[in-house]
Parts: structure tokens; C-alpha cells; sequence
């Protein structure tokens, strides 16, 4: 088995969190925890929904409280990497696959194939699992994870197939205090799409980065065209921005994932859902596809452990994921619920379907957040006119490959 060191930026946050373990709390010291806290990563609806889920759980569970904790992508990692290894931090973590490769890289999960009843993983579909360094790191609740393109269908009544459909009807619906088209430009998940469906990808089989290539080029010109040249996009566009005009009626089009349908329709948008168009070349953009789930804190203790794993078993059963399928239009990871009827009469799950068919998977391994990390500088120069693509790809692969190697041994 290959052996890593940790690399800077997490060794940093591993240093100072141990020498603030004296000041880190502890999980909860119980037979039978009294209080079972998950920090996840999830949109306003998919928490209101997960309350919701747990008030059921805890009504069944007398004496026992569910807190969940909610955080960003980003900041969720960094708080549970420093509270972890200071002893303390929740029992749960709830958040997208790619973050078991960091924190299983600094032991900070217990591997849930040693940890949960035999056969538990028998219950999912095959493409919600995730396996790393020969063990499973979560309990998945949700496969896909993929973006796809949302529409207003009172503005655009039939989703575009093509790049040239796409342009026409961004151009129809710009102007009067309306864009066309609003879209994270910030974040490199949102690139992927375009990367594969260019020709490249993230990284090789042996996760050496694989960022300074004419696909990467490709991909970053054509989206620097659409928010710079074609007039479509509102001159900032990250997350925030995009999803408020869309929400509000003021961008017709907005590429984004299942987390946020329902928050959508909440605000009163009449949506459509539709694979992303097809590219330039006439080829497919293809989303990165991940599975969502519950990992458990090493921390746990022995006698907390079989309120941990029930409240799991709960949260990944077929009555719950369906709820949560019917509810916010995700794609449930339970065989059972796959399976279900409701799934395939469902309209927006069957075109989610669709959308997650034309996706490729997203790495697991720890080089991935690496990956994010050292994408996201040079996108967002390019997409703020600051710097050419061909130096932004040099420049991700440059700093890819050196902080990658600083993990190996």
C-alpha cells in the first residue's frame, strides 16, 4: 500500500490543532450518547429536510438528541481536520465523497467497513460506494451530485440541446435588468463539465494531475467567452450571485445540482432540469458524478458507537432517501429505493437520471482536494481577464504537481 505523507497545508492545520488539544472537547462520554452531533454540508431545503428527518428519529428515540451543524464545503473540512485532532469534534460528518480522502489520509474516520454490522453495504448500488486505500470511509445517502442545466420555463420553455440553442436563448433573455445565463465561474467543480467534455480530465489513474492541456485550455476560453464576450453573464458570477438572480427572475438559465431544485421551485420558479448542452466540438459536457453521505468521527468511543451506527442506518434506509428523493429530486443510493417506483415515474429524478448517465466520477483520492485547491487561483483569472489560459493551466499543473509530491514518500 502506498504510503503518504501529509501535506502542508494539512499538516498545518494537524500541528496547531494538537497543540490546542488541551482546549478541544471531547466527544460526549455516555452509554448511549445523550446528544449525537452531525456538522454537514448541505443546501437551506436539504437541511430543512434532514431537521425534519431527525425529529421523527429523535421522537422514536426518547432521551436522545440530534444536533446538526451546518457548514460550507470548504470550511466543514477544516473545522472537523482541527477539532478531530484535537480528540474532539461531532460524531457524524456529513458531506460530498472527495472529502474522505484528506481526512482519512490524516486518520480522522473510522473505516466504516470494519465499523458497521456486516453486509450494511450491501444495501447500495454499486456506484454510490467509494472505496480508498481498501476501505469504505462513508455511509452514502445520495448518489449523483451532478450539475446540470436549470431553466426557468417561463423564459425559456424548451431546454437548449446545442451550444448554438444555448447562445440564442441566453441572447433572447439578457437585457432590462435580465441575464441570459448566470453560473458559478468560481469554483472548479463547475469547470469539470467542460474539461471532460473537451477531451481531458482532472488526473491520471495513478492521480498525478493532468491540468496543462489544449482540453483545459479549451474549456477555460470557452466559458472566459460566454461570462467576458457574449454579453450573456453578469460581470460577477459566483455561487451566490448566480443562484439569487435565478431565484429572483433575473437570469434565465443557471447551471447547478440537485442540492438546489427545491430551493428553486420554493422561490416560485417554474423549473426545468436538462443535461448541460452539447459543446462546440458536439460533444457532451460530462458533471463530475459523487455519491453524499455520514462518516464517523475516530474519536467515537466504543459505548457511543451503537447509537451512531442506528441513527446511520436510519438515515441511509429506503423511507428515508425516497422522502428525500420525492422532496428535493436527489437520486436515493439504497437499492430499494433505486429501484422504487416513485423514482421512475418521477419526472425530475428520470432527467436527473438522464444527466448523471453522461457524468464521470469523481475522484476520491487525497490528491483531489489538492487539485481543487490549486484549479481554483487560475480559473478565476482567467474568468476575471486577468491572466490567458494557456498560463492558468501551467500554472494549475505547476503548483498541482508540487504539492503533491510533498505528500508522497
Amino acid at each position: 500500500m502506498r504510503s503518504y505523507a501529509v501535506a502542508p497545508r494539512f499538516a498545518a492545520v494537524l500541528v496547531s490543532a494538537l497543540l490546542l488539544a488541551s482546549c478541544a472537547k471531547a466527544p460526549q462520554k455516555a452509554s448511549g450518547p445523550a446528544e449525537i452531533v452531525i456538522w454537514m454540508q448541505m443546501d437551506p431545503a436539504e437541511r430543512t429536510r434532514l431537521d425534519s428527518t431527525l425529529v421523527r428519529y429523535q421522537a422514536a428515540h426518547p432521551g436522545l438528541k440530534v444536533t446538526a451543524v451546518p457548514y460550507d464545503t470548504e470550511n466543514l473540512r477544516q473545522q472537523f481536520q482541527t477539532a478531530a485532532a484535537g480528540g474532539g469534534g461531532p460524531q457524524v460528518i456529513f458531506g460530498p465523497s472527495d472529502q474522505v480522502g484528506p481526512l482519512s489520509l490524516l486518520q480522522l474516520l473510522k473505516p466504516l467497513d470494519e465499523t458497521m454490522p456486516k453486509g450494511f453495504f450491501d444495501r447500495f448500488v454499486p456506484q454510490a460506494l467509494d472505496t480508498l486505500n481498501g476501505h469504505l470511509w462513508a455511509a452514502p445517502d445520495q448518489v449523483g451530485n451532478h450539475l446540470m442545466l436549470c431553466y426557468n420555463k417561463k423564459l425559456v420553455p424548451q431546454a437548449p440541446k446545442t451550444h448554438e440553442e444555448f447562445l440564442a436563448a441566453a441572447k433572447a433573455n439578457t437585457g432590462r435588468g435580465r441575464y441570459g445565463f448566470a453560473m458559478n465561474v468560481t469554483e472548479p467543480y463547475w469547470l469539470a463539465p467542460f474539461l471532460a467534455g473537451f477531451g481531458g480530465w482532472v488526473m491520471d489513474a495513478n492521480g498525478q494531475p493532468t491540468l496543462d492541456t489544449p482540453a483545459m485550455r479549451a474549456a477555460l476560453d470557452y466559458l472566459a467567452d460566454l461570462k467576458n464576450r457574449q454579453g450573456i453573464m453578469p460581470k460577477e458570477s459566483d455561487y451566490q450571485i448566480a443562484e439569487t438572480l435565478f431565484k429572483e427572475g433575473k437570469a434565465a438559465m443557471i447551471i447547478n445540482g440537485p442540492w438546489s431544485w427545491a430551493g428553486y421551485r420554493a422561490a416560485g420558479i417554474d423549473l426545468g432540469i436538462a443535461p448541460i448542452w452539447t459543446l462546440p466540438n458536439g460533444e457532451h459536457a460530462h458533471p463530475m458524478t459523487a455519491s453524499k453521505g455520514y462518516s464517523i468521527n475516530v474519536n467515537v468511543k466504543a459505548e457511543q458507537l451503537p447509537a451512531v451506527i442506528e441513527l446511520i442506518t436510519y438515515l441511509t434506509s429506503p423511507e428515508a432517501e425516497l422522502r428525500d428523493a420525492t422532496t428535493l429530486g436527489i437520486l436515493p443510493s439504497h437499492r430499494d429505493a433505486w429501484n422504487d417506483a416513485t423514482i421512475q415515474n418521477d419526472p425530475t429524478l428520470r432527467m436527473s437520471q438522464e444527466g448523471y448517465a453522461l457524468g464521470r466520477r469523481m475522484p476520491v483520492r487525497p490528491e483531489m482536494r489538492v487539485i481543487w485547491d490549486t484549479m481554483r487561483p487560475g480559473l478565476q483569472k482567467v474568468m476575471n481577464g486577468s491572466s490567458a489560459s494557456a498560463a492558468a493551466a501551467t500554472e494549475m499543473q505547476q503548483a498541482s504537481v508540487q504539492q503533491i509530491a510533498g505528500m508522497k514518500q
